[in-house]
């Protein structure tokens, strides 16, 4: 009776010790992705410095099909980094909304590597050039006040952390090689719909207290992409692009629009057509849809075979399989949804 409770102590004994070497091989393996589940917390996640994040600073929280389709496509070519959305109207950042009825907002929080957060703009530009203006301004009396608060919370969480900035209508094709970077929307011209630094970037600063010192919300952009554009004009001589060629200033880099912008704003309705031979997109990491140019509600229809579905299809398959309807299924679905 002894040597089998001794051959069986030895047993639990080997067990336990094969257990404990291969969670030490497998945190070495992994050692980023592993511990997301266990990390819940909005800080642990951004402190790695290589968060993907996209806002919501509406009272939304229903994402589209289109933000649907921007994180997953993100979290899909970006599997070893989290994938962050906050959203303002998201009051819990450990559960759903209850009685959610969003299957966008069920879709996405299953996916491993993205992450559901309030946004709590007060915190967020604490510490920052932000916080004086934001305790000051009457929200209410602005009226491009959702643009002119994204523009300036994409500020402040980069700096803060790092990581990298998308519009909620930036569909990831493959992974930016960049660390410290702006995206040209034509030549000489930045973006704001996407851009990437390293932490506490002098650069994003310049932007920040540029953003308080000429602060003008009546003009669309002007503490967007227009503020961009001033700041790189201040950093470096910018100069017209060569074939599809980066520029380099300083140490960060002005990305060609072919990057993310290969159809311009005024051809947005492109993405909503069939085309004849489809483009490759060789020379980008991600697609801008200009969805505020989309005043007429054009959507993604199943079956359609314009260029947006067959991006959804392959750049976001979950959110293309569960989400996007044919046409008599969209009007039912529509329906049920608002009802």
């Amino acid at each position: 009776m002894l040597m089998k409770l001794q051959l069986s102590l030895l047993i639990v004994l080997l067990a336990c010790g094969f257990i404990y070497q291969f969670t030490l091989k497998s945190s070495s393996l992994f050692p980023f992705l592993l511990p997301y589940k266990a990390q819940q917390g909005l800080e642990a996640l951004l402190g790695h410095g290589r968060s993907i994040v996209f806002l919501e600073t509406s009272e939304r929280t229903e994402p589209s099909l289109l933000v649907s389709c921007a994180v997953e496509s993100a979290a899909k070519v970006y599997p070893e980094q989290p994938v962050l959305l906050l959203l303002k109207g998201l009051t819990n950042s450990t559960q759903l909304p209850p009685n959610t009825t969003s299957p966008a907002l069920s879709l996405l929080s299953a996916i491993d590597n993205v992450f559901l957060f309030p946004l709590d703009m007060k915190s967020l530009f604490e510490e920052t050039p932000l916080s004086s203006w934001y305790t000051q301004i009457n929200s209410s009396a602005e009226r491009n006040w959702l643009y002119v608060s994204s523009d300036a919370s994409r500020l402040a969480i980069i700096w803060k952390y790092g990581g990298v900035y998308m519009d909620s209508d930036v569909i990831s094709i493959r992974p930016i090689p960049e660390e410290n970077f702006l995206a040209a929307q034509a030549s000489q011209f930045s973006s704001n719909g996407v851009f990437g630094f390293l932490p506490h970037h002098p650069f994003l600063w310049e932007c920040m207290e540029n953003f308080v010192e000429n602060y003008n919300s009546d003009i669309w952009g002007h503490q967007g992409p227009y503020l961009m554009t001033r700041i790189l004009k201040v950093w470096c001589k910018l100069r017209d692009f060569q074939e599809v060629s980066d520029l380099r200033c300083m140490n960060l880099s002005f990305l060609h629009p072919q990057r993310f912008y290969p159809i311009s704003y005024s051809a947005w309705k492109r993405y909503y057509e069939v085309w004849d031979t489809e483009p490759s997109f060789n020379d980008s990491y991600a697609l801008h849809l200009w969805n505020h140019m989309n005043h007429e509600g054009m959507a993604v229809v199943r079956g359609s075979n314009t260029l947006v579905e067959n991006l959804y299809r392959k750049y976001c398959p979950r959110t293309y399989r569960d989400l996007v309807q044919r046409p008599a299924e969209s009007v039912k679905w529509e329906w049920a949804a608002g009802n």
